[in-house]
């Protein structure tokens, strides 16, 4: 039986006063295994900056413009996985050991499925892991999962907006435990707490 959550994602307060979005997100286990988020981006305005479309394959510094993103972690332990979604038709996915400590070992991840569609006032970005996008000690029926969902949107001009769960005092930080707000385990989705 398949398990959702719906949450909001919060505006960074240091935005620049352009961006008055709505963030929201919607994460769902699968009895698979796998993990779903779609992320619905209220509110466009003309000089959103969206990236073009490329045909899907992995890439580097998606962050730099409009993209959405995830992180996986396990309660109990300072490792993390981050993924990036992009309306281009791209992703990545970073492994570390630590908070930005980047993980020696390559990463071994197959490709998320992605799906994108916008209209004049709604972005809709999708993507679907598959289970053995979740590494195998994190797929443990004693495992529960830390989550943090966040997202970048950039205007015209080179402008950028943060939108996360929480976020920690000071500039935008999607890689402080402070934004791992939400867990999974054997009873769902349910509010987290660091470690």
């Amino acid at each position: 039986m398949a398990q959702s959550v719906h949450v909001s994602l919060v505006a960074h307060a240091a935005n620049p006063a352009r961006f008055h979005q709505r963030v929201d997100a919607t994460l769902t286990r699968a009895a698979g295994g796998g993990l779903a988020v779609a992320y619905a981006i209220h509110g466009l305005n003309l000089d959103l900056r969206v990236p073009t479309p490329h045909a899907p394959a992995p890439a580097d510094a998606l962050w730099k413009t409009t993209c959405c993103e995830l992180f996986l972690g396990a309660v109990g332990q300072a490792g993390y996985r981050e993924f990036n979604f992009s309306p281009s038709g791209q992703w990545a996915v970073y492994d570390f050991a630590d908070t930005r400590q980047r993980d020696a070992a390559p990463c071994d991840c197959p490709p998320p499925a992605l799906s994108f569609d916008r209209d004049a006032d709604l972005m809709k970005l999708s993507a679907t892991l598959p289970e053995a996008a979740i590494p195998p000690r994190w797929r443990k029926a004693d495992v529960t999962l830390r989550i943090a969902v966040a997202a970048i949107l950039e205007a015209e001009g080179g402008h950028l907006g943060y939108w996360a769960l929480a976020h920690p005092p000071g500039k935008p930080d999607f890689h402080h435990h402070a934004g791992f707000v939400l867990s999974l385990g054997a009873l769902g989705f349910r509010p987290s707490h660091w470690p």
